[in-house]
């Protein structure tokens, strides 16, 4: 039985980290063996920190040890399961580094303080039982590649910047190296170069960085009225000033249904439709993935969100749990519903109530069986139902570029995700609606403090960064020989349900053929929504805006393979085997778009983008990591003579930095109106 509370400092009930978790609170890692298809497991040594580093890699260490003598079974390599985060590599050979020292010293392993280092194999560091004798040559190569390892640590761990968390190291790496698969797949053509364009606008986090010229408002003879102020607004009658930066935009007064609920009897699924029978029909499929979540947007009168959370909150006992008033938290869910726009396309009721009914099924996988608390699953089942409210149906990028209210409110930083987060927040004061009423304090606190850390994670901006947090926990847990993520903290529970609710955010790829295609038409017809905005007021058009250049099917393979299937392929990791049958589904998606695509032009073709349209794609970085970086590459002496210790790759050709501050996808923020990508998932 699990305490309806995680304390956010102390963990479940309380209990300090220190004493560890129950057994049952502990997800169990598997190192079996699995696909590894996506570019984060290249053992291209482009990719590599350094070029001591390929030994480093798994895949490459095992393939060495197999050609050395068989005398020398020391345990450098995972076996199958690859390792790729900096900080698990550095721990594995360390590890390793201790084995070979056992070896060397025939100084017996003490288990009093450290458990011994277990492989993938079930082989530890001495477990052969070899004995080597001081100058022979197996002694001699063993000795020298032991120093050659703790070399290598200590110039990892020399390099590590004290004020970053290791998960850092991860992300900078990541980016790295998805700015190079991108430099290389815009090089195929004009579309390439769009959509590299878009992906790393839209999921890396683009550190600041201004020079002061950059800010100045630069003349442009071909585009006059794009150096004029531009301010559009909602489609909502609004006076010319908006409202007081105090007040929450969005929010209407309480509308009339809202207490409509009279009666004793709730309507069976909390919509009133006269086909109730053929809902309750498609609702019982609720734990099934690929729902034909549009057809009950039919059956419930346009009402899918409240159907959909009424009923997986029922199912799941959460109102009992939670004391959660059935008529409150349908008063709450029909408010919630009207303050999500119908006219979106896709950021709609209709998505938010895909992506509650996705978390739903992802926290019924046998992996996570009793790891989370009730307080847990209702706040991430929660944040997924309110994690769009709002939504204007333009990307945050526009609402910066256009110095809107919400994105002078919130300073630039995550506008739309904050603003999901007060609207709700905001929505729940509403006389009649507060789901939370019976909570203690505690308790209220810790679910608020959760949900506004799910819902900001799922800012497409923040995608690496998640994904290394996620990819080294993992990681360093199975290095270490436990096999078990215990998840006996705030953090590591935290980041795991942030990754679940992202996973759901960006599923569509991974649900039957028929689902994806239509939600790709809808994502698309929004951004070219905001694309004819973009043209009517003067503004560069953003990267897969323009609907009279744009290739879907080109995008949707790239999105997959830079994007989404690293994603998934680390969750799968997490809950293995329980999500092959997604991946099989995203595999069979991504081949069918791939053969989708329309034939190449000639090469000459890509020759005759006009310089200006050629982009220059760069991880922009603070200057303590460019730092850290040139440190790693200083070895790459074939880069270093082509970049100088820079982190950045030419696309499409060389091109000059503008005045603005230059041609960037992924980089520094621009000034003005430069091109940039949608956010949301396609």
């Amino acid at each position: 039985m699990f305490p309806s509370v995680f304390d956010v400092e102390n963990g479940q009930g309380a209990r300090s980290p220190l004493e560890g978790g129950s057994p049952s609170a502990g997800l169990v890692l598997q190192n079996l063996p699995q696909r590894r298809e996506s570019f984060l497991y290249r053992s291209d040594s482009d990719f590599e920190m350094s070029p001591k580093s390929m030994s480093r890699n798994s895949s490459i260490a095992s393939e060495r040890f197999k050609e050395q003598d068989a005398s020398m079974l020391i345990d450098r390599s995972h076996g199958e399961d690859l390792i790729v985060t900096p900080f698990a590599q550095i721990l594995a050979s360390l590890r390793s580094v201790r084995n070979n020292l056992l070896s060397l010293t025939n100084v017996p392993a003490s288990n009093k303080s450290r458990r011994p280092a277990q492989s993938s194999s079930g082989r530890s560091g001495n477990a052969s039982g070899v004995q080597l004798a001081q100058g022979d040559e197996a002694y001699t190569r063993l000795a020298t590649d032991t120093i050659e390892e703790l070399d290598w640590c200590l110039d990892q761990l020399e390099t590590i910047q004290t004020h970053r968390s290791v998960s850092d190291m991860a992300s900078l790496k990541f980016k790295r190296m998805l700015n190079k698969e991108l430099s290389h797949f815009s090089e195929s053509s004009r579309s390439g170069n769009q959509i590299s364009e878009y992906i790393c606008s839209t999921f890396l986090d683009k550190q600041q960085e201004f020079d002061l010229p950059s800010l100045r408002v630069e003349e442009n003879t071909d585009h006059p009225t794009s150096t004029q102020p531009v301010n559009p607004q909602y489609p909502r009658s609004r006076s010319p000033r908006g409202p007081p930066m105090s007040q929450i935009s969005g929010v209407k007064r309480p509308l009339s249904h809202t207490n409509s609920f009279t009666g004793e009897r709730l309507p069976t699924f909390g919509v009133e439709t006269p086909r109730e029978d053929e809902l309750g029909t498609q609702l019982g499929e609720l734990d099934t993935w690929g729902i034909e979540i549009f057809k009950i947007g039919e059956l419930s009168c346009n009402r899918p969100l409240t159907c959909v959370a009424y009923t997986i909150f029922q199912s799941r006992e959460l109102l009992t749990s939670l004391m959660i008033p059935p008529k409150t938290f349908l008063n709450f869910m029909t408010t919630l519903e009207d303050h999500y726009v119908k006219d979106n396309p896709f950021h709609n009721s209709l998505h938010a109530a895909d992506v509650t009914q996705s978390t739903n099924v992802l926290l019924n996988t046998p992996a996570l069986e009793g790891v989370f608390t009730p307080l847990e699953v209702g706040g991430a089942l929660f944040a997924a139902c309110i994690h769009d409210v709002d939504h204007p149906g333009l990307t945050n990028q526009f609402l910066v570029n256009s110095s809107s209210e919400l994105a002078l409110m919130y300073n630039d930083e995550s506008v739309l995700e904050n603003h999901h987060l007060a609207v709700a927040f905001k929505l729940l004061q509403n006389q009649g609606c507060d789901i939370f009423c019976n909570m203690q304090k505690k308790q209220r606190q810790t679910l608020r403090k959760m949900v506004i850390d799910i819902v900001l994670s799922t800012d497409m901006s923040k995608h690496m960064s998640l994904l290394a947090d996620l990819k080294t926990m993992v990681e360093t847990k199975k290095v270490a020989g436990s096999g078990v993520l215990l998840l006996d903290n705030y953090t590591d529970r935290i980041q795991v349900l942030e990754n679940l609710v992202h996973c759901a955010d960006l599923s569509n790829p991974t649900k039957p053929l028929t689902l994806y295609k239509r939600w790709v038409a809808l994502l698309m017809e929004e951004f070219f929504l905001q694309g004819d905005k973009e043209r009517e007021n003067g503004m560069d058009i953003s990267a897969m805006c323009d609907r009279y250049n744009s290739t879907i099917e080109k995008s949707q393979v790239g999105f997959i393979d830079y994007i989404v299937h690293p994603l998934w392929e680390t969750w799968a990791d997490l809950v293995h085997p329980d999500a092959q049958d997604i991946l099989d589904t995203l595999e069979e998606n991504r081949d069918y778009y791939q053969s989708m695509i329309p034939p190449s032009p000639p090469p000459s073709a890509a020759d005759d983008i006009p310089q200006d349209e050629k982009i220059r794609f760069q991880v922009t970085l603070e200057e303590s990591d460019q730092e850290n970086l040139d440190e790693l590459e200083e070895c790459d002496e074939s880069e270093s003579r082509g970049d100088a210790g820079s982190s950045t790759t030419t696309g499409t050709g060389t091109t000059a930095t503008n005045a603005a501050g230059g041609g960037l996808a992924g980089g520094g923020k621009p000034s003005g109106s430069q091109n940039q990508a949608p956010h949301g998932g396609m």
